[in-house]
């Protein structure tokens, strides 16, 4: 607990990018400390910004339906971001959210490998491609590599699926692709919930 205090509290105050300058608050990751299971998605947005907690927004709110769905606790798990600042974009005067960049995630990858070191899960989540490929690399598709198991050489298991911001586009768009995508979703988290019985064995 008094690392991760530490961790947190040193985080709280990072310089090292420019999204230092634009933030409302370092949005750091929270949850169970001797989780099984951390979720790791892109980065936080705008309500994550305004609160400083992660995945509490409209997309936090479809995840917790999901988690709830397939039988997880939330407060059984670890759930952080790749980045910790709000990274946007100006789009007709208003800000929309938008993929981190390489060096946004370079420099953020400091806190996220010191949660992992902290927490020591034995499943990661990835919640959308930018999360995905900081962990299996720029080479990940979600189209054709989504809900596969990854196994890492310190003997962890990485998953990745839609972010839930991505379901809740859709929704709007196309309500067909919404209610599969939305499916696949649960399938996979059906997937993390069968893993975590399993090592929990």
């Amino acid at each position: 607990m008094q690392a991760y205090q530490t961790l947190r509290s040193t985080a709280l105050q990072c310089p090292r990018c420019h999204l230092a300058q634009t933030r409302t608050q370092v949005v750091f990751g929270e949850g169970s400390l001797e989780a099984l299971v951390m979720l790791v998605g892109q980065g936080p947005g705008r309500v994550e910004d305004q609160t400083g907690r992660p995945f509490v927004g409209p997309a936090g709110r479809l995840l917790d339906q999901a988690l709830e769905t397939v039988g997880l606790a939330r407060s059984d798990l670890y759930v952080t971001n790749v980045i910790k600042c709000w990274a946007f974009q100006t789009v007709g005067g208003r800000r929309q959210d938008r993929p981190p960049t390489a060096a946004e995630r370079k420099a953020c990858a400091v806190w996220l490998s010191q949660e992992i070191q902290i927490v020591n899960p034995q499943i990661i989540v990835c919640l959308g491609a930018p999360a995905a490929q900081a962990f299996l690399g720029s080479r990940f598709k979600m189209t054709t590599d989504r809900g596969r198991w990854n196994p890492t050489p310190e003997g962890r298991w990485v998953i990745a699926t839609y972010h839930p911001a991505y379901i809740l586009r859709l929704k709007s768009l196309d309500e067909a692709a919404y209610e599969r995508t939305w499916q696949a979703f649960l399938d996979d988290f059906r997937q993390v919930a069968a893993k975590a019985r399993e090592l929990q064995k």
